[in-house]
C-alpha cells in the first residue's frame, strides 16, 4: 500500500464518485479505478460500494478514511518539517555560553534569532573555553561564545562586535564620583581578576593593559568569570574590569564607571564553531546575529 493509494481513495471517498474523483486529480478514470482496485486487493477488503449516484464508502471503508487521512496529514507534516530542516527553519542548535554571557548582547542576539526561527529550539550550556573547545570538536554543540581566542585548528572564530570596558568598583570608592577612570588611576587598587582558567584570556588582556600602562596590577583575588568578580567587588574585596554587558548585574554597593584606555578600552565578544559544519540551521544562526549587529544599536 503506497502513499498513491490513499490520496486516490480519500479523493473517491470525499468526491463519492469516480468521475470527479479523476477530474480532480488530473487522471484518467480507469486508471484511477484500477488503484482502488489494487488497493482492496491487498486490503482483501471491499471499500466501496455502488449507488445510483456513483459510489459509497462500506464499512470497512470508513474505518480506513479515517486512518488514510491522518496517515496523509502526517505524511505532508514530515515532508514540510524537512523542508523547514533544510532551510534551518526547524530543529535545535546547541549553543555554549560563559559566565557573565546572561548579560548584554547574546540574549538579545540568541532572542532575535528565535523570533524569527520560532520553531528551532535554542538549548543553552555553561561552559568554560576549555569545554567549549572539546565540544565543538565532538560535536556535542553547534556554536559557542567566548573572547579573546587563539587560532585553533577546524574552528572559526568569528567577532560579532567589541564591547566598552568599565571598572566595577564599591560605591563609596574614590574613584566613584569620577564620570570616567583611566587605567592609569587603578595603578596600586586591589583588583579583583578573571577568569582562571583556558588562556589566552580577559585576565591576561587586563595584565597586558596595565603592564602597558606601565604598571603591574595589585591582585586581590582571582576568580572563575566576571559574576564572581564583581560579587567580590560588592563586598569590597577590590575593583575589576568588565564588557559592558556584565554592568547589567546591579548588585548592591557596586557602581560602574568607563574605562578611559584608548585603543585598548574595549573587548570582542566571538562566536565559535567548526569550520566544515554547513549546516542550514547553523547558517540560520549566524545570519541572524550578523544581520542583528548590523541594525541594531549597541554600545
Amino acid at each position: 500500500m503506497e502513499l498513491r493509494h490513499l490520496r486516490y481513495f480519500v479523493c473517491v471517498a470525499d468526491e463519492q464518485n469516480i468521475g470527479r474523483a479523476a477530474l480532480r486529480l488530473h487522471i484518467s478514470q480507469p486508471p484511477l479505478t484500477r488503484q482502488i482496485q489494487q488497493l482492496e486487493e491487498q486490503l482483501g477488503a471491499q471499500l466501496f460500494r455502488r449507488t445510483s449516484r456513483g459510489v459509497a464508502l462500506t464499512d470497512a471503508g470508513r474505518v480506513l478514511y479515517d486512518d488514510a487521512r491522518n496517515i496523509l496529514a502526517m505524511a505532508e507534516r514530515a515532508a514540510e518539517r524537512t523542508h523547514k530542516a533544510a532551510q534551518g527553519l526547524l530543529g535545535r542548535v546547541d549553543v555554549a555560553i560563559f559566565g557573565s554571557a546572561i548579560f548584554g548582547a547574546i540574549p538579545m542576539l540568541l532572542r532575535r534569532f528565535r523570533e524569527a526561527y520560532p520553531e528551532v529550539s535554542i538549548v543553552l550550556h555553561t561552559m568554560s573555553k576549555e569545554e567549549q573547545l572539546d565540544a565543538l570538536h565532538h560535536q556535542r554543540i553547534t556554536l559557542a561564545f567566548n573572547r579573546l581566542m587563539r587560532p585553533v585548528d577546524g574552528l572559526v572564530s568569528e567577532t560579532l562586535l567589541t564591547e566598552p570596558l568599565y571598572v566595577a568598583m564599591p560605591s563609596g570608592h574614590p574613584l566613584s564620583a569620577r564620570t570616567a577612570v583611566t587605567l592609569q588611576e587603578l595603578e596600586g587598587q586591589p583588583m579583583v581578576l578573571y577568569p582562571t582558567g583556558s588562556r589566552p584570556s580577559f585576565l591576561d588582556r587586563v595584565l597586558a593593559m596595565c603592564r602597558d600602562a606601565g604598571f603591574a596590577p595589585q591582585v586581590a583575588q582571582e576568580v572563575s568569570d566576571a559574576v564572581h568578580a564583581v560579587a567580590l567587588v560588592a563586598t569590597g574585596f577590590g575593583v575589576c574590569l568588565v564588557p559592558h554587558s556584565a554592568t547589567a548585574m546591579a548588585l548592591p554597593g557596586v557602581v560602574y564607571r568607563p574605562l578611559h584606555h584608548p585603543p585598548q578600552s574595549r573587548v570582542d565578544l566571538c562566536c565559535i564553531y567548526r569550520e566544515d559544519d554547513a549546516s542550514e540551521i547553523l547558517q540560520a544562526l549566524l545570519g541572524s546575529m550578523r544581520d542583528t549587529v548590523a541594525h541594531t544599536a549597541l554600545p
